[in-house]
């Protein structure tokens, strides 16, 4: 709300009003909204009356005192943003404080139901006492108003917090007039004329601000991609019915022909190559975002964060924000931007304008008074080096992103697994929980997307694993290092608590293993859960994502969990409407006819399997060995074989209807973690989790006994013997509870923003976005709130740190003193 406050009079006041006035009103005409009017300041102190600012046409009303440190008393704006007043009737009238022990007693299981969930005890006593009665709270935000250099040259967006440019991408310096030269290729040689193989090695034009290959000037489409190896010879294959091997060494001219009887690509007629009259090469297709059809023909969205919140265009990845807004997802107002165009978590507000910013030509920094419910979260705007460019950049389509867009501008969803990490980084973005008031803010969260550095290492020379001996895992822990550094240098926030409230995300397939030492404090957000207690060493196959070789000045000797501290999150699954209306998370004990099921690379013992044996930790290998359901390479099945148990490696197209045929449903490693628990919960299977201090998502925080079997490693000859022992009404419980709690391995929040956007812009309202739109239960991002909330009152560290007061808007008995 805007306060409009009483004043004591004076002519000279008078004079000074209407001078104010008269130049405010000028100001107004010609650069509105710079200034606001003058109808939406606060002139001076006293008493106030309030005009709301979100959007209504509410009647002025008197504000009333509110619970908390500030009732009964004037409110005033420290330096530290918080809001504080004096408290004199603070202690009168309190309740007598609640034993939670005795209110929430826990179940057999030593489990206690928080919405639905089987939470750990003292956890689920803490949310169903204190979570449940979390009021809102008056916070500051602070809105910038920091102008750039020459505005970055159109080159970029404007930080109006930091008065920084995020640069383009091949942009670079204070106002992006750095032009950069991204080369496709590494220096080339005699016996190697376009260098060492990387993904965008170009033999035609090369356009250096991406470093990605295009058909270029003298073809008839010079804009369409010539990639992943399309501008190079093919040899032919080394035995009948292999891949043809590209030569890296040789130009394929004929893409570039106009002759329809050779395979051409740079100057194909779309229609034509449709209708079957010409020929090209079938190795070239449309991979970079934003384009779509076989040639490229049709220009889509491409995906950004949040796509850009409606306040900006997707370029490729980037966000070119409008003028007057900011951020990865331009979802941050400057005080060049409209205030009815704020977003939701931002209103209603109040806003306070220094007096003296009326008559100023310069830009000034707003305070915006908003109402709000812990835990708070300060999202740190980091360069886009760690986000906007990896996007930007990437040279297929479908890497590190939960969707792209068709010739429609649909939505498709992608069956990325590294999805989640996007999912989590736009719900954060978008919620009533972010603050921009870091001296609020209970959490950091510092948004690197390791997703996109996992697949877009060795994409171009800029992003080369050079210097790093081809491991992925060791260039991942230079972008933390880098990320580290920069907040250090930025912000203030890091050594009050020496990083212990800060949050990172890590997609890698064995979680924060690659961690750097300096940033151990802060919690992690994991898909792989290895306390190191059993494999304390890299357990994937894949050496370029071994961390073992990774010295211990750069990475510590941190575990690669903490459950104190971290939290595993769920994977990303596409949002399928299929299983939704066929609700087979529901179906019945009485139509479970497996009693144990897994279907997934078994190892090297069948045909395509992974040759590795290291594989899986040779978990899965174990336990085909014992139950095989199919035919290894000999032509044998399990020990144990048995007609309701199935373990399998062959592909069905009826994988998540066999899942919810089973009563059990196994969860083992992949290289790393895999998306089975997910699969298993989704589709109402009792997981039965076989991997040795490993967590699963939540299993620090859920009572994990209520809903989940676990089977030790060297129990796995015992496994079909110890399913059996469960009597129905064990199973039932346990059936129920995954019924409780499936949605919590949903990102529905994500998809919902998705499904708002898409209607807001094209009124497409599809399938999915409608029955998602009828689930109601706590998803991913509500869990993990919850989470953040208990442990910003029960972490033991907070105590020994000093914080500014403030007004956590929950009851005595649940704050920690």
């Amino acid at each position: 709300m805007f306060c409009i406050q009483k004043w004591k009079w004076s002519y000279t006041l008078a004079a000074t009003i209407a001078s104010i006035f008269a130049l405010t009103s000028v100001v107004h005409f010609f650069i509105y909204p710079v200034v606001p009017s003058l109808d939406y300041f606060s002139l001076g102190q006293g008493q106030t009356s309030c005009v709301p600012v979100d959007g209504s046409t509410e009647k002025v009303k008197k504000s009333t005192p509110i619970k908390g440190p500030i009732r009964g008393g004037k409110m005033t704006f420290p330096v530290n943003g918080s809001i504080e007043g004096s408290n004199e009737d603070a202690d009168v009238n309190l309740q007598p404080v609640v034993d939670l022990n005795i209110k929430f007693p826990s179940d057999l299981h030593n489990a206690v139901s928080y919405h639905g969930a089987p939470w750990k005890a003292e956890i689920g006593r803490w949310l169903s006492g204190c979570n449940s009665n979390t009021e809102v709270v008056k916070i500051v935000e602070r809105i910038g108003g920091k102008s750039c250099k020459n505005e970055c040259s159109g080159q970029g967006v404007c930080n109006y917090e930091l008065s920084q440019c995020s640069c383009f991408h091949g942009f670079s310096g204070e106002g992006c007039l750095e032009r950069l030269n991204l080369s496709c290729n590494y220096p080339g040689s005699k016996d190697e004329p376009y260098g060492q193989w990387v993904v965008s090695v170009c033999s035609a034009h090369c356009d250096t601000t991406r470093a990605m290959c295009f058909c270029g000037k003298g073809t008839k489409y010079p804009n369409r991609p010539v990639a992943e190896g399309c501008g190079f010879r093919l040899n032919l294959p080394t035995q009948p019915g292999a891949p043809s091997p590209t030569d890296w060494t040789k130009p394929d001219l004929d893409i570039f022909t106009t002759n329809v009887s050779i395979r051409g690509w740079c100057n194909v007629d779309p229609a034509e190559a449709y209708a079957s009259r010409v020929h090209f090469k079938e190795e070239c297709d449309c991979k970079y975002d934003g384009l779509w059809g076989r040639f490229c023909e049709t220009p889509v969205e491409s995906v950004c964060i949040n796509q850009c919140s409606g306040n900006g265009q997707c370029r490729g990845g980037f966000c070119q924000c409008r003028h007057g807004w900011y951020g990865v997802d331009c979802s941050v107002p400057s005080a060049l931007s409209f205030i009815r165009e704020w977003p939701r978590w931002l209103r209603p507000a109040r806003i306070n304008v220094p007096v003296s910013s009326q008559t100023s030509r310069n830009l000034f920094n707003l305070n915006a008074v908003v109402e709000k419910k812990r835990p708070l979260i300060y999202v740190y705007d980091l360069p886009p080096d760690f986000n906007s460019l990896l996007l930007e950049g990437r040279h297929f389509k479908l890497e590190c992103v939960n969707r792209i867009y068709d010739h429609r501008n649909a939505t498709i969803w992608t069956d990325q697994l590294y999805g989640a990490q996007m999912a989590i980084y736009e719900s954060i973005l978008a919620s009533p929980y972010r603050t921009l008031n870091g001296e609020e803010a209970d959490y950091f969260f510092v948004p690197v997307l390791d997703s996109c550095i996992i697949v877009r290492a060795d994409d171009a020379p800029h992003l080369s694993m050079k210097d790093h001996k081809g491991l992925r895992s060791s260039l991942a822990l230079e972008f933390y290092n880098k990320a580290y550094d920069h907040i250090m240098v930025q912000y203030p926030y890091w050594n009050r608590s020496s990083g212990r409230d800060h949050i990172w995300s890590f997609s890698w397939d064995e979680g924060a293993c690659c961690a750097p030492k300096e940033i151990w404090n802060s919690m992690m957000l994991v898909h792989w859960g290895n306390t190191n207690s059993k494999y304390n060493y890299s357990t994937t196959a894949y050496w370029a994502d071994s961390w073992n070789q990774i010295s211990s000045q750069r990475r510590g000797n941190h575990p690669c969990f903490d459950p104190h501290k971290d939290l595993v999150l769920p994977a990303w699954k596409r949002p399928d409407e299929g299983s939704l209306n066929a609700k087979l998370w529901a179906r019945p004990l009485e139509e479970r006819k497996t009693l144990f099921y897994f279907n997934g690379n078994l190892g090297p013992a069948y045909e395509h399997g992974r040759p590795e044996a290291t594989y899986s930790m040779g978990i899965r290998q174990k336990v085909a060995e014992e139950f095989g359901s199919s035919p290894n390479k000999e032509g044998k099945l399990g020990k144990q074989h048995a007609e309701d148990v199935v373990v399998t490696p062959l592909r069905t197209d009826h994988y998540y209807e066999e899942l919810a045929s089973s009563v059990f449903c196994g969860v083992m490693p992949g290289d790393g973690w895999s998306g089975r628990m997910e699969d298993s919960i989704l589709q109402g299977c009792i997981p039965v989790v076989i991997q040795d201090g490993i967590y699963l998502p939540y299993e620090n925080v859920f009572n994990y006994e209520s809903f989940a079997v676990r089977i030790h490693e060297d129990e796995i000859p015992n496994l079909i013997n110890i399913l059996r022992r469960f009597n129905e009404t064990e199973v039932e419980f346990k059936l129920a509870n995954v019924r409780k709690i499936w949605q919590r391995f949903l990102y529905r929040d994500s998809v919902l923003l998705e499904a708002e956007r898409q209607n807001a812009t094209l009124g497409f309202v599809e399938d999915w976005a409608r029955k998602f739109s009828e689930l109601s239960e706590d998803d991913v991002f509500a869990t993990l709130t919850q989470v953040l909330h208990y442990k910003l009152h029960n972490d033991p560290w907070r105590r020994e740190v000093v914080f500014p007061k403030k007004d956590f808007g929950v009851p005595r008995e649940c704050v920690r003193r």
